[in-house]
């Protein structure tokens, strides 16, 4: 049986893995297919094609993004899955987007200096180093300065919504994001959608709009995830005609998250893949 994680983040956004050490990971979890899915950026891809080439690791390579979009009130992940990582509709985007996460980190920072965290952008930064600055990287910095012992601590003091250190996102639509995925030859995927916390009203209503804009598919099943959350999210697939996508959305190593763990689809659901099953240099 074939092993998919479709969802994972490494140095070049908000992971703390190398782009070897993911990799790495992943073949040690014994993943067979694999997608990278940096924030707003695809600058892992290729050094992740030429390692698995150069050490001609038993590992498939799906190119990926997650972009991230503006929907009502929410902030809405879009993952784009197999795409052309070259082509100009989604570079042009993606340059866009990072130069609206650098004008929010910007405004993130000065918030919190004027709060008392003297030189807390540029800590955030260094963390980040040449990847895309997130609120992750604040997050570790703030828990480097021991205000919180973890990511939920830090965000439910400092960069939650409403709190000190947050910042409305100015993201593209889902609309922009899909079409720019599309350009490229990909699959639109709507990421960990039971994350949102939202009702169940408001999730039909994301994704009636999100099907209407031509989305593909619907992420379904994570690692941390109760039962009848994933029976649901596979009945929502169905019922608004999604493929279905699985994946760990992996940032770094912890007890209760690791790459490839209880990954799997509830019966009757569609995967993505077979969107490009057959399909020359999908895997690469």
């Amino acid at each position: 049986m074939i092993k998919y994680d479709l969802h994972s983040h490494t140095t070049h956004s908000d992971g703390q893995l190398t782009v070897e050490e993911l990799l790495t990971r992943a073949v040690d979890k014994n993943i067979d297919v694999f997608a990278i899915t940096d924030h707003d950026t695809v600058a892992a891809i290729k050094p992740a094609q030429e390692f698995i080439q150069t050490e001609n690791l038993p590992l498939s390579l799906i190119t990926g993004v997650e972009i991230s979009t503006k929907w009502e009130s929410f902030e809405i992940h879009i993952v784009g899955l197999n795409v052309d990582i070259d082509n100009f509709d989604l570079t042009s985007l993606l340059t866009q987007q990072q130069q609206k996460r650098e004008v929010r980190a910007l405004e993130i920072g000065a918030r919190l200096t004027k709060n008392g965290f003297d030189g807390i952008y540029e800590q955030a930064k260094e963390l980040a180093q040449d990847a895309q600055i997130t609120r992750a990287h604040f997050a570790r910095a703030l828990i480097e300065r021991g205000v919180a012992k973890n990511f939920p601590g830090v965000f439910k003091k400092y960069l939650g919504r409403g709190k000190t250190g947050y910042v409305p996102s100015n993201w593209c639509n889902m609309q922009t994001a899909i079409e720019a995925i599309h350009s490229a030859g990909g699959i639109a995927v709507v990421a960990h959608p039971g994350r949102y916390q939202m009702s169940n009203k408001w999730l039909r209503k994301l994704l009636t709009e999100y099907k209407s804009v031509g989305g593909d598919a619907m992420e379904v099943a994570q690692p941390q995830q109760a039962p009848s959350e994933r029976q649901f999210l596979g009945e929502l697939s169905r019922e608004y005609d999604l493929l279905c996508s699985q994946g760990s959305d992996f940032h770094f190593p912890t007890s209760y998250l690791e790459l490839g763990k209880n990954l799997y689809l509830p019966k009757d659901c569609q995967g993505v893949w077979q969107a490009w099953e057959g399909q020359e240099g999908a895997l690469t």
